[in-house]
């Protein structure tokens, strides 16, 4: 049996991954959050806790082996300084998650896993200022930890992530203005293409690098081979729900100046390369319309259960 550690765990890609192990036969699955969402789910050990503090990171988890711990909401180092200090037990394999956002901006696209690093943070973001930076320190920081230490880790930068649980207006964007019967307003040149990955291949290629010792000391992009712009997804929109969609094209100047909300960069490309876990594991990403048509299921059942009379 092997015990896997998620820290996080109770939301979006960390509830999927749960989900995803629990459908394994031999995975003892302890959870460790702040227990603000409960899994109630059976054969899940929920572990309540802050990871910042200490104290609190030696009392709720347990001394055991860990084949693999999977840190899904560390931010900065000092988080993962204090994780791996007080952690109890043996750390099998130590994976991150960390994001694409770590990388500069290049033209030299899609970026692969060798591409630049931010050397500091970005005040254009406004509050996300040090997101990027602050995930890029946070690798440095396990890394250094982990070889000092003897500890095999394992590094993911997930694309743009949707799917089910996603509580970012990614997709849920597009799909509020069509329940809403609202126009859906793009660029009205479609220069931005971008990288998504669907929340459940990034799951299982998580699974599939628990033990493998190809993986150890790795870092991969998970982003799927197709690029998509704005237009594809209101293409995809379309098909997936068998109606007809007039989207508005709006001049990008425009678009700042109403505050439109789009959830993507409008003149950015935001592309990534996801080959190098796909050649290792020979594994096919899930097609773009697949994934956006899971995740419209879940968002209407979703609204559904909102709008029932017992909700």
């Amino acid at each position: 049996m092997r015990n896997i550690l998620i820290i996080g765990g109770s939301y979006f890609a960390g509830r999927i991954l749960v989900e995803e192990l629990a459908k394994e036969s031999n995975c003892a699955i302890h959870v460790f959050n702040r227990g603000r969402r409960p899994l109630g789910m059976t054969d899940v050990t929920e572990l309540i806790g802050d990871r910042e503090q200490a104290e609190q990171i030696r009392e709720a988890i347990p001394v055991k082996e860990w084949d693999a711990v999977v840190d899904f909401c560390a931010y900065t180092p000092m988080q993962i300084k204090t994780m791996l200090d007080n952690l109890p037990g043996k750390i099998g394999q130590y994976i991150f998650i960390s994001t694409t956002s770590v990388y500069q901006q290049s033209w030299h696209l899609p970026i692969a896993e060798d591409g630049l690093q931010l050397t500091g943070a970005q005040p254009e973001l406004g509050n996300y200022a040090t997101y990027g930076y602050d995930k890029a320190m946070s690798e440095i920081m396990l890394q250094q930890i982990c070889e000092s230490r003897g500890i095999p880790y394992t590094i993911f930068r997930p694309a743009i992530i949707y799917g089910y649980y996603n509580y970012a207006p990614r997709e849920s964007y597009f799909f509020d203005l069509l329940r809403s019967h609202l126009p859906i307003v793009i660029p009205q040149h479609d220069l931005a293409l971008f990288s998504f990955i669907w929340v459940v291949d990034m799951a299982r290629m998580i699974i599939r690098c628990i033990g493998d010792e190809r993986t150890y000391t790795q870092t991969f992009n998970l982003a799927s081979d197709e690029l998509v712009s704005y237009s594809r997804i209101v293409e995809v929109l379309g098909e997936i729900t068998g109606k007809t969609i007039d989207p508005v094209r709006m001049p990008a100047v425009e678009i700042d100046r109403q505050g439109i909300p789009l959830p993507f960069p409008i003149n950015e490309h935001l592309l990534y390369s996801g080959a190098k876990i796909k050649r290792l594991f020979d594994f096919e990403y899930t097609p773009f319309k697949k994934g956006l048509r899971e995740a419209l299921k879940y968002y209407l059942m979703v609204q559904k259960q909102r709008n029932s009379p017992a909700a």
